[in-house]
Formats: C-alpha cells, structure tokens, sequence
C-alpha cells in the first residue's frame, strides 16, 4: 500500500497558506474601521491590557487545538505588531488628518528645511515641531506627542551623527524612510557687517566641522558650539553684537533678518546630509519598492567574528551600503555596529542571513526596512 502522495499534501499545505493570508487581509481591512473608531473616540491605537488578555486566550485556544501556545503567541505579537502599523499608516493616508512631525532646530534649520520639502504637499496637511534636542524629538514620537520624527543621521563631510545612532540604540525606535539633502551653508551677520570685521561664528558642532576650510582660509574667525544652526542665526539676531556671526541657511538668514556675508562655505561641494523617519514602530512598504534595511549588533568575542558576519551577506548576495562602530558605553572597548543593507528584512536571503547571524552575534535587531531615498536634490 503506497503511502501519501508528497506533491497533494503540499498542494493542500499551499492552500491553506492562502486562506491564512487572506484571512489576515481580512483582519487588516478590519483595523482600518478600528482605527477610524479610535479616531473618532479619541483612543490610542495600543490597549496593552486588551492585547495581553487576548493573547492569554489565543494560548488557551492553542492548547486546546494541540498547537504549542509558545508560538502562537510569538506568531500573534507579530500580527499585532501589523495591526497597529496598519492602523497608523491607514490614519497617515487620510485626506483631512495632519501628520505630526518632530525635529531639532528651529524654523530655517536644516532639518525644518528637510522636513517641509518631504512632506509638503501631503493631503491633511503636516504639523512641524522644533525641538532643542535630537532626543527631545525622539521623546515626542514615544509619548504620543509627534507620529514621527526627521533627524539627521550621516554628513557626506562630517560623517556619522553620532546622537542619532545612540537613540536608535536605545531600541524604542525604527526607520521608516530617509531623505538625502544637499547642504549649502552660508555665514550670516548683521545687515552691512564685513567679513573682517566678524570673529566668532556660531552654529551647530556638524556645521562647524562641514566647513573647516573655511576658517582655515579665515583664521580671525573662531567657532563656538551652538545647538543648532538657525538657532545661532537667532541668537546673532537677537544679541546684536557685530562681531558674532551664525552658519546657518538662506532660508534662516531671511528668517531672522540677516545679511549672507559669504555663500557656499562648506569644504565640500557635494555636501549634503543623510535624514531618517523615526517612528515607535516599522512601516509596511508597497510591493516593488527598493528597499534598505538597518541594523544594529553586537559581535560575539571570537576571532575573525566580523569579516564571518561581512562573508555572511556577501553568500547571499546582499550589498552593504554602509557599516559604523559605536562604543558600548556599559561595556568599555566593545562597539555596536549599525550596518546599512540593500533589500528588505522579511525576503528569504535576508531572512537566512539573519538566522545565522545570530550565531555570531550577542546582540541582533533589525531598525527598520525602507524605501531607499532619490539622491540629494
């Protein structure tokens, strides 16, 4: 007596698998009502009470059907996870409600300037928020204050925020997209001041650095640290002072009612700064988007650990566009590596490269998959 035919029983497992995803088609078309009815009560889009309870009777429900209710739980967090996304993505798409966006900076600051050009334009409208800090923005996204934030996150001159990558370790925050800005910086004075007669310059510690050449080239002039760059334009505005001046933008310069003594002053002509969406959890991506994905890990202490993690992606064809090292602050002389990829977290390559990671890896998280951004405009 010949046993089961492989080739039904895989066909009858195909159609299952179909039914499931279409059922949780279905249960996402569901959220899109939840989420317009906690819009119109006024509720949050996460009930941690009401996921927990529902997650204890999902374990019941499994152990009654003699499924392990250890991975149902794991598989419905995820589906969870989907919803809220779902949930949040299907308010961002609506026509009459604004999206809330955090900064640092002030008004005419580069990440102002970034962040009207991104979303400007979005039906519902977008609300901008200026804060004094990288983590003060990132504060607002995980208490409800902002839906995402825009922070700057590598310089073509400058190299790496490093700020920004410290929050992203923190492990509350995802990437949801980026935007690749061309940079210009301008000094800024009082109306009818000269060149020489300036001798302190203020901006952001970034700004600073992108135009080093400049105060080489001018060694009268000595830069002091601010915490941000139209907020330095600000401050010259405000104080008064001829012989202060601010790197900042154009933009802040009429802002603030300023004179652009000199245009154009960063060492490199290409300058231009690398920005990331942050938001408290991933974002689903349209089907053929080119994709990014971030991550972050800690290597196990063995030799030869990160040239095996590099040979890992390369097996499976997946470029790397970028890989930085950041010190472990609890742990002296150990480093976090945030390693940018080309492709998308959930495809089959990337999802094997990522199981063997966790071989060589103490610590393993993927920050988020994206849409890779258009070049600098």
């Amino acid at each position: 007596m010949s046993g089961p035919d492989l080739g039904s029983l895989r066909d009858r497992i195909e159609a299952v698998d179909r039914q499931i995803i279409k059922l949780i088609g279905e249960r996402l078309a569901i959220v899109e009502d939840v989420a317009e009815a906690k819009l119109a009560s006024a509720s949050p889009f996460r009930d941690r009470v009401r996921e927990e309870t529902l997650i204890s009777r999902l374990r019941e429900m499994a152990t009654q059907a003699n499924v392990d209710p250890h991975q149902i739980e794991r598989m419905y967090r995820v589906i969870m996870d989907m919803s809220v996304a779902h949930q949040e993505q299907a308010v961002r798409d609506r026509e009459d409600v604004p999206l809330r966006i955090s900064y640092q900076g002030v008004e005419g600051s580069y990440s102002h300037l970034a962040a009207q050009r991104r979303y400007a334009g979005r039906s519902g409208g977008a609300l901008l928020t200026g804060h004094d800090s990288f983590r003060g923005a990132a504060d607002s996204v995980l208490d409800g204050g902002a839906d995402l934030a825009l922070l700057p996150i590598e310089n073509t001159t400058a190299g790496s925020i490093n700020e920004t990558y410290d929050l992203l370790a923190a492990g509350k925050l995802h990437i949801t997209g980026e935007v690749i800005s061309a940079i210009e910086h301008c000094l800024l004075a009082l109306p009818g001041v000269p060149l020489e007669e300036l001798r302190v310059v203020m901006s952001h510690p970034q700004a600073l650095a992108q135009c080093h050449g400049y105060f080489t080239k001018h060694p009268h002039l000595t830069a002091r640290q601010e915490i941000d760059t139209a907020g330095s334009a600000r401050k010259v505005a405000a104080i008064g002072d001829r012989t202060l001046a601010a790197i900042a933008s154009s933009a802040a310069a009429r802002a603030y009612g300023l004179a652009i003594v000199a245009q154009g002053i960063q060492s490199s002509a290409g300058n231009a700064t690398r920005f990331v969406e942050i938001s408290p959890r991933p974002a689903p991506l349209a089907e053929g988007t080119t994709a990014k994905t971030s991550l972050v890990l800690s290597l196990a202490d063995r030799p030869g650990a990160l040239g095996e993690v590099l040979l890992r992606f390369a097996a499976r064809n997946l470029s790397l566009t970028k890989i930085e090292s950041r010190p472990i602050p609890e742990a002296p002389f150990t480093y976090r590596f945030y390693i940018d990829v080309l492709g998308h977290a959930a495809s089959a390559p990337f999802v094997t490269t990522l199981e063997e990671l966790r071989a060589l890896t103490t610590e393993l998280r993927v920050l988020g998959s994206y849409a890779v951004a258009e070049q600098a405009p």
